[in-house]
């Protein structure tokens, strides 16, 4: 095995179970008086139930219109008015809510969390209003957007076999219109219990007293059942598929290609994430190179593991994603060509132990890059160790993380680039631009 960094990530981390069921995660960190409380719910677009597509999206929007103590936006107003900053998102595997606080604010956004968790107020005329702000959402940022469900929508709705992967979590509007306030209640009941849910503190606090207050203002939560998670399964994709779709509001055509990954966990997933680096991360990565430098095809290319995050905070399967707008000059054979005369050398050769250390250090790079979170301080590392505590069952493997990429070797890589990288897992979606009309058509592999 390669060795390790000389500054290998060793993040603090501290775990305790609640009696209810909630798991708790801290990690302390005095350089700055800042802390970061985040829950998350093991509950997003892709674990939501049949018949209820984007309800994981609407109850995000509903879990701000106010609680048992909190009236509507009053939790926003408090935060901001203690110097905070506050979001939430609805992720393909969970449901978050974080503060970044004034480290003085601790009690006060840990009372809020768990008051939050004991159960949201809705009226009809919330749901109602919600239901209305989650459609425009959709029509703001997908239907009436150029490219806006591309490639993530749409390359999931045809790529994916399984209904609980290929379905559009961000909201069905028949789905979102058919929802009661009984729909509600049944939800929060089934997914939003403490046992279906993570608690991480990241920042400047002192251990017993963050556990304790945990204790005092989460343990009383009535305990439920865990649901039982759905199948997310995808069969071995046997045979290259490829589909077009018209974008009536594109001005360029576009592509995307995508593989099915392997397992999360798996050698051969960090492989995938060092062939990420390899071949579409940067302006040094080797399609730039050919698509972008050499044969100017596109102005940029995008790759990644994760359509709405980064590698580490989503369950498997995912696909590894290329995607471009280009001229219409530019043909769809001419793009895969291009590809392909990069994809196939790696399938094909050894990268040399030198290369793989490159690799390494640009993936440690996007790690470090990707705790700091410069949008919100501390939020990074909560999300890291609240999907490794979700997704594992230890937020410590976060720790893990460089002799992971470390234990991939260049025979790893080459053996994962021939299986992953193959042909017939490829998923090929061509955007065409400027037509009226929506029709789609799927091409002979």
């Amino acid at each position: 095995m390669t060795s390790l960094p000389a500054f290998a990530l060793e993040v603090p981390v501290e775990r305790a179970t609640l009696a209810n069921g909630l798991r708790v995660v801290l990690s302390p960190d005095h350089s700055a008086p800042i802390v970061c409380v985040a829950v998350y719910y093991n509950v997003g677009m892709r674990l939501e139930p049949p018949g209820r597509t984007g309800f994981a999206h609407l109850f995000e929007h509903l879990m701000f219109q106010g609680s048992q103590n909190l009236g509507k936006m009053e939790l926003v107003k408090l935060v901001q008015q203690n110097g905070g900053t506050l979001n939430g998102s609805t992720r393909t595997d969970f449901t978050n809510y974080f503060e970044v606080m004034p480290a003085n604010a601790l009690d006060l956004a840990l009372w809020m969390e768990a008051d939050r968790m004991r159960g949201p107020v809705i009226t009809q005329a919330e749901l109602d209003n919600q239901r209305d702000v989650v459609k425009n959402e959709i029509r703001v940022n997908v239907t009436n957007r150029p490219y806006g469900s591309f490639p993530w929508i749409d390359m999931q709705e045809r790529a994916y076999t399984n209904w609980h992967n290929s379905h559009n979590g961000y909201g069905d509007m028949a789905d979102l219109d058919a929802a009661s306030l009984e729909d509600v209640q049944a939800f929060f009941d089934a997914y939003y219990s403490p046992a279906n849910a993570v608690l991480v503190v990241s920042g400047d606090f002192d251990s017993g007293v963050a556990l304790d207050l945990a204790r005092r203002y989460f343990e009383e939560i009535p305990a439920a059942p865990r649901p039982v998670p759905p199948d997310i399964s995808e069969p071995r994709q046997e045979e290259e598929r490829r589909w077009s779709r018209v974008d009536p509001l594109a001005t360029r055509p576009a592509l995307a290609v995508s593989y099915h990954t392997p397992p999360r966990g798996t050698p051969e997933f960090y492989a995938m994430g060092l062939l990420n680096q390899l071949l579409a991360e940067g302006d040094d990565s080797l399609l730039h190179a050919e698509l972008v430098l050499k044969r100017g095809l596109t102005g940029e290319l995008d790759g990644g593991l994760n359509f709405l995050g980064h590698m580490h905070n989503a369950q498997t399967p995912l696909f590894w994603t290329t995607s471009l707008i280009h001229d219409d000059s530019v043909t769809v054979e001419r793009l895969l060509e291009a590809f392909d005369s990069v994809v196939e050398p790696v399938r094909q050769t050894v990268v040399d132990e030198r290369t793989v250390a490159r690799l390494r250090a640009k993936a440690r790079s996007g790690l470090l890059r990707t705790i700091a979170e410069g949008s919100y301080p501390r939020f990074g590392l909560a999300d890291l160790l609240a999907s490794f505590e979700l997704f594992e069952g230890d937020a410590s493997n976060v720790n893990q993380l460089d002799a992971r990429f470390a234990a991939v070797t260049p025979e790893v890589l080459l053996s994962t680039a021939q299986e992953y990288l193959r042909p017939t897992n490829r998923n090929v979606l061509a955007l065409e631009a400027g037509a009226s009309s929506n029709v789609e058509t799927e091409a002979a592999s």
